[in-house]
């Protein structure tokens, strides 16, 4: 498969606005910085096309030793920086919540689990949120495709929540060819249903293509291409299943077709902004919600038999669970001539991107609560080591999972109990448990653990699942007619 785009071209140029634009983006970010100044500022404040993959497996990218073919991706990684432990919630509405934030989703109730499709609430519109904050900087802020934020009302809906434009799923799950969820249409054009024929992931890539092809490129824009690929139901259109002839199990088929299709688009995408003279004003970001499923429990809403065809690599397990393979994913920063390639190391979060965003874009974030990102450019430019000491994968009723240094806790309070610690320098596949070993190293992060807890609002997905089931009619035999009376 030949490669669609060239990431790695080099920037030329600059318009007498970037140049005046430039020391007071410089500044802003510098107010805001964490660790170090920048190796070095940023031109002018950049497009920034963020692209989230639903699902996608740590070790299924070609770069990171995949059979699956990734070649758009691979250049990104190649010309970009690589955060290496880059970490995102364990589930995707947690995960697009605490983007859309910079705030961990225990503080407004959506840590645990995803928002079900007859679930009744969303993100709190009280919170502040990244495409809003970069509006009121005078970007222009587009969705195209999964939401999963809220969609019982329109007030959790994307157009309401700062992007002028919204084209998509608002649902967490649909059909990739008749985008529907439990027979029930999921696709919308901002705050209208439309009906259109189409594989989705090609639809995402066709309209963000349109978007840039009609975009003024004076104006900055925030594009956020969130796929709905390689997520359940495993479902692609031939021409890609045909590539991947050679594998045996069909699920792995079509996951792997899944992966490609996804990637032919991003590349697709790429051809666009460079097509438009973009490509070298744009900052590209790549990385998945959550790790890949290897637990059926975690599948989705859908019923999926024989193996789960995702892989994690060395990870331990993977979505649903704040285990590696659950919450740390391939993440991928590129902006020709701007960022040289690197590998970063140490925790970076995905709450981290608001207040890196809102830096680069001289905006001020003003969250409803306590910010728990941090603007961590100077980290990504130097290609230095992140200065975050701590991150914490998840903290609801049932478990709490911090990460301090090396040093990782995970907690799961149900009956029976288990604590285990983790030395991620020498064991990233958390195999050993040294919890017995340190007991004092145990005892303090249980401590920070019940200290979180204490601020944590209770799961929405906890009580509405309770009132969902409270409010069912009895269900007795089928032949006994006593169904109950519909008015």
């Amino acid at each position: 498969m030949e490669q669609d785009a060239n990431p790695a071209e080099t920037a030329s140029g600059s318009s007498r606005r970037d140049v005046l634009q430039a020391g007071a983006f410089a500044a802003a970010i510098a107010s805001l910085g964490a660790g170090t100044a920048m190796a070095r500022a940023p031109r002018a404040r950049p497009h920034i096309l963020y692209i989230l993959a639903d699902d996608l497996g740590f070790a299924d990218l070609g770069h990171r030793g995949s059979d699956i073919a990734t070649p758009n991706i691979d250049a990104l990684a190649a010309g970009g920086v690589r955060l290496r432990e880059f970490y995102t919630q364990p589930l995707c509405t947690p995960t697009r919540a605490a983007l859309m934030t910079g705030r961990y989703p225990m503080r407004y109730g959506l840590q645990m689990g995803v928002i079900p499709s007859g679930a009744s609430y969303g993100l709190d519109p009280a919170e502040q949120t990244l495409p809003a904050l970069l509006k009121s900087a005078g970007y222009r802020t587009s969705l195209v495709g999964k939401w999963h934020l809220g969609h019982a009302d329109e007030k959790f809906w994307p157009r309401q929540r700062g992007f002028d434009s919204f084209y998509g799923a608002l649902i967490g799950e649909i059909d990739h060819f008749a985008h529907s969820s439990h027979g029930v249409k999921d696709w919308f054009r901002d705050n209208k249903p439309i009906d259109e024929q189409g594989y989705d992931t090609e639809l995402f890539g066709a309209e963000a293509i349109r978007q840039i092809a009609a975009h003024d490129r004076q104006v900055p824009l925030f594009l956020y291409l969130a796929f709905t690929a390689p997520h359940t139901p495993l479902q692609a259109p031939q021409p890609w299943l045909d590539r991947y002839a050679h594998i045996e199990d069909q699920n792995r088929r079509a996951y792997a077709a899944m992966v490609s299709a996804m990637d032919h688009q991003v590349g697709l995408v790429l051809k666009a902004l460079k097509a438009r003279g973009m490509l070298k004003d744009t900052l590209v970001v790549f990385h998945s919600d959550n790790g890949g499923t290897r637990d059926k429990m975690f599948v989705g809403e859908g019923e999926v038999g024989g193996d789960l065809p995702a892989s994690n690599g060395i990870l331990r397990e993977g979505k649903g669970t704040v285990y590696e393979g659950g919450v740390r994913v391939d993440a991928i920063l590129s902006w020709p001539g701007q960022l040289r390639p690197a590998d970063v190391t140490g925790p970076f979060h995905v709450v981290d991107m608001l207040p890196t965003l809102a830096a680069l874009a001289g905006a001020a974030p003003a969250p409803h609560g306590p910010l728990d990102g941090m603007n961590l450019w100077p980290a990504i430019a130097e290609g230095a080591a992140a200065p975050r000491t701590q991150i914490i994968p998840n903290i609801e009723p049932t478990t709490g999972s911090i990460r301090e240094g090396d040093w990782k806790l995970v907690w799961t309070s149900t009956l029976p109990p288990r604590i285990e610690l983790f030395d991620l320098k020498t064991d990233p596949s958390e195999k050993t448990n040294l919890a017995d070993r340190n007991p004092e190293i145990v005892g303090r992060l249980q401590d920070k653990v019940i200290k979180l807890a204490a601020e944590m609002v209770p799961p929405h997905f906890a009580g509405n699942a309770l009132a969902a089931a409270l409010s069912q009619p009895p269900n007795f035999p089928a032949h006994l007619g006593l169904s109950p009376k519909r008015h």
